[in-house]
């Protein structure tokens, strides 16, 4: 196979522009020992994807291709890789490099590696080259961070799974979530409708939580056995026990936070997996923590291991993230993301079509 000089993408040209995407071309990274090309054949979209095209996150360069939930073949090998092979399915999420030699790559954890490298919205830390993502038909990374897909998972499934589903799987595996583990999902979305499917897999019993009750009929058939709309008065009555809460909402306001911790049980954990805008942080009271014993996390993706693990419990357990699939192309990528931020999808869209768009 014959593997172009230059990849082409579909990506933000002008941010003030960002739901007009163009397609484009860029020059990837030069091919490295430990590196694999990866012909894309589906790519899921995050939320992520929609901070990082409209400026949420900043505007360090532009073009940009985003896209951190990809699927497809291998197509090149650097001459040191020894786990995988051209023409296997494999499936990259948000990382795509790290030092691989700090005490934390040593240990397993190269997702917080202090050098790490998002597969998008980043630069690789030896030559400063801009790293583009999945809205391509190709992609260029260390082979450490390209898993293979179990085959009993389908390109269009797995590909949520390798950002969304590791992200809101990881709290759940950190926690010890195990049968009868009173488990809180804030926030039924992307992410969140991910956490119950996983957190109903491993015996947990799921408590949703969102605003209202607009999601109610939906976290039911998600298999949520419980559903708390906090805007609700006396929302709290007889679920003050939750053993831990997986947030996935992007609001950190201090009232909102307040109510999703008197939902704790004593010595039981928060943890919140998402990155609001610039303008918003976290404020607590520590007399509020004092009195609650209840301990603040956060939690990065996942590393390769758990990415791994992940995808083998997910294909066991039959997990199947809600998704519709959509076309690659500039007018579909631009409907995606408006109907993304008009909250109109359920929950995942995966874009398909690569092979004709690309042709």
């Amino acid at each position: 196979m014959s593997i172009p000089e230059k990849f082409d993408a579909v990506g933000v040209i002008d941010y003030d522009k960002w739901l007009e995407p163009k397609r484009f071309q860029h020059t990837p990274k030069a091919l490295r020992d430990n590196d694999v090309d990866i012909e894309v054949e589906a790519c899921g979209i995050c939320g992520s994807d929609i901070h990082g095209a409209n400026g949420d996150w900043g505007r360090p360069y532009a073009p940009l291709a985003v896209g951190h939930e990809i699927v497809g073949k291998v197509a090149r090998v650097g001459p040191k890789v020894t786990k995988l092979k051209v023409g296997d399915r494999v499936g990259v999420g948000a990382q795509c490099d790290s030092c691989g030699d700090c005490i934390r790559c040593n240990k397993g954890i190269e997702n917080h590696c202090r050098k790490e490298v998002g597969t998008y919205l980043s630069y690789y830390k030896d030559d400063n080259t801009p790293t583009q993502g999945g809205y391509a038909n190709y992609v260029r990374l260390n082979s450490t961070f390209a898993f293979k897909i179990p085959d009993a998972l389908s390109s269009v499934v797995a590909a949520p799974l390798l950002c969304g589903g590791i992200t809101g799987f990881l709290p759940l595996l950190t926690a010890g979530v195990t049968k009868g583990t009173k488990v809180g999902v804030s926030g039924i979305g992307g992410i969140g409708h991910m956490t119950i499917l996983f957190a109903k897999a491993m015996g947990a019993e799921v408590t949703a939580i969102s605003r209202n009750n607009k999601k109610k009929a939906l976290a039911e058939k998600l298999g949520a056995d419980n559903y708390i709309a906090t805007d609700e008065e006396g929302f709290d009555e007889g679920y003050t026990d939750l053993d831990v809460i997986v947030n996935t909402g992007s609001s950190f306001t201090e009232g909102s936070f307040k109510k999703l911790l008197n939902l704790i049980r004593p010595h039981g954990r928060m943890i919140f997996i998402t990155a609001p805008p610039n303008d918003e942080s976290l404020e607590l009271e520590p007399g509020a923590l004092l009195a609650s014993a209840v301990s603040i996390e956060g939690s990065h993706i996942g590393s390769p291991k758990e990415i791994e693990y992940m995808l083998d419990f997910a294909a066991k357990h039959d997990i199947k993230p809600w998704i519709e699939t959509i076309d690659i192309s500039e007018e579909n990528v631009s409907t995606a993301w408006q109907r993304m931020t008009d909250g109109d999808v359920q929950f995942r869209f995966v874009l398909t079509g690569y092979d004709k768009f690309f042709k």
